[in-house]
């Protein structure tokens, strides 16, 4: 059975950091592109960050573009989303994704597999 669990969101002021934590069971991340995105009330899933197979490729929305960054773990079986110096924009239930196409995309159709989301608020 394949599953994607995401962790590490929480409540945060302005201008704080958080790491999240995806991890996969019963399929190994390495041979999966990985997307990550965040859905705010009212608003459609967008795609924040992706991840190519071999790592060299990664990209970002223009929203989050230099305060996001993705990562894998092989060994862990993990990705990671390290998001620094949070703003109230970026409140929302934050979603992993992986795809067996090796690229990664922004687009939420682009994926196959998806977690159950962990909340992040931003408030001062």
């Amino acid at each position: 059975q394949r599953q994607l669990v995401e962790s590490g969101g929480g409540w945060v002021q302005p201008g704080e950091r958080l790491r999240l934590s995806c991890k996969a069971s019963g399929f190994r991340l390495r041979y999966y592109a990985i997307g990550w995105f965040r859905q705010a009330p009212g608003k459609e899933r967008e795609g924040v960050s992706c991840i190519g197979i071999g790592g060299d490729s990664t990209g970002y929305a223009d929203s989050v573009q230099g305060r996001f960054t993705i990562s894998r773990d092989h060994a862990k079986n993990t990705i990671y989303l390290q998001i620094d110096n949070l703003q109230a924009a970026d409140t929302a239930v934050y979603y992993c994704a992986a795809d067996r196409n090796p690229g990664g995309t922004l687009t939420k159709a682009t994926y196959d597999y998806w977690g159950q989301g962990t909340q992040v608020t931003v408030t001062s």
